[in-house]
């Protein structure tokens, strides 16, 4: 018979420059004292995937310890189970826990869970993926590209550098999109300079690319901002990181059960800022309501 362990913290000890792992070995021995952990530490990229998948039949709650990278690998691991998942922010933007109101170390033996949504994109190989917080595809696939890349920028100027280094030239992209609402179904067919879909309210530490994003309602928030010239995107900016562009008559902003997209050409798509290249032909986008059990609170 296999040991039981009740709280298993699953850190990424790159996170925060490496302040993540200091972070979650407090954390644990502050948790310990009510009941039995054990801190798992990933090593690559996907690790912390199959170390969730490898303690979901002994654990009673697993815990992502890191940024959003880390909480998005855990999430796919645990999508669909009954084992709650834990998030202890320790990265450089920490996206999505800005959407709800996680437990705290304290909290996290007792706190309970509530059903959260996940996103899910189906791409024209068949494959199928899984996101917690946004997924993004063209301009701001670009910008996860370059902050995936960078090297000798840190922090969260990271992310306004790779955005203005990609506006340099960029031009908006040919899309032929279907959203499904819960009002019918709606066609956009024309270029489109910045297409975003979140789970979560916020991408980019600061961007509010779906201010009215709620991870539990069984939506999506579609937020599309038509074609426009590279200068114009600079106040738009601004109202993103208020959450305002909704306002703007470029916008279009949807809640959806779906969304179907034909890309013409190959574009850079990102889940949580994990980077896909090459993506075309037709892919589909839906939620997957009630997907995660997630301790904490909804906003």
């Amino acid at each position: 018979m296999k040991s039981s362990t009740e709280a298993v913290f699953i850190v990424n000890p790159q996170a925060r420059r490496g302040k993540g792992i200091l972070t979650a070995e407090s954390l644990q021995r502050q948790m310990s004292q009510e009941i039995s952990t054990r801190l798992l530490v990933t090593r690559c990229p996907g690790d912390a995937f199959r170390l969730a998948r490898e303690v979901l039949d002994t654990a009673r709650l697993v815990v992502a310890c890191g940024g959003d990278g880390t909480a998005h690998e855990v999430a796919r691991a645990m999508a669909g189970l009954p084992v709650p998942m834990g998030v202890l922010p320790a990265g450089t933007a920490n996206d999505f826990v800005k959407s709800y109101r996680p437990a705290t170390v304290a909290e996290l033996a007792s706190a309970p869970w509530f059903p959260a949504d996940l996103g899910r994109v189906r791409l024209d190989d068949g494959s199928r993926h899984l996101f917690i917080n946004s997924c993004g595809i063209g301009l701001t696939g670009r910008i996860a590209a370059r902050v995936a890349a960078g090297r000798f920028i840190t922090g969260q100027s990271r992310y306004a550098y790779a955005l203005f280094r990609e506006l340099l030239g960029y031009a908006a992209v040919k899309m032929h999109i279907t959203l499904k609402t819960p009002q019918g179904t709606e066609v956009i067919d024309e270029p489109v300079f910045a297409f975003s879909v979140g789970n979560g309210m916020v991408e980019g530490g600061r961007f509010m690319i779906a201010p009215f994003a709620r991870i539990e309602d069984g939506l999506l928030d579609v937020c599309i901002l038509r074609s426009i010239p590279p200068v114009s995107f600079l106040p738009l900016a601004l109202k993103y990181m208020k959450g305002t562009q909704t306002e703007d008559s470029m916008i279009v902003y949807r809640k959806v059960s779906s969304v179907e997209l034909v890309l013409p050409e190959p574009q850079v798509m990102h889940m949580d800022g994990e980077v896909y290249r090459d993506i075309s032909g037709r892919l589909r986008i839906d939620v997957m309501p009630g997907a995660l059990r997630l301790i904490g609170q909804r906003l």
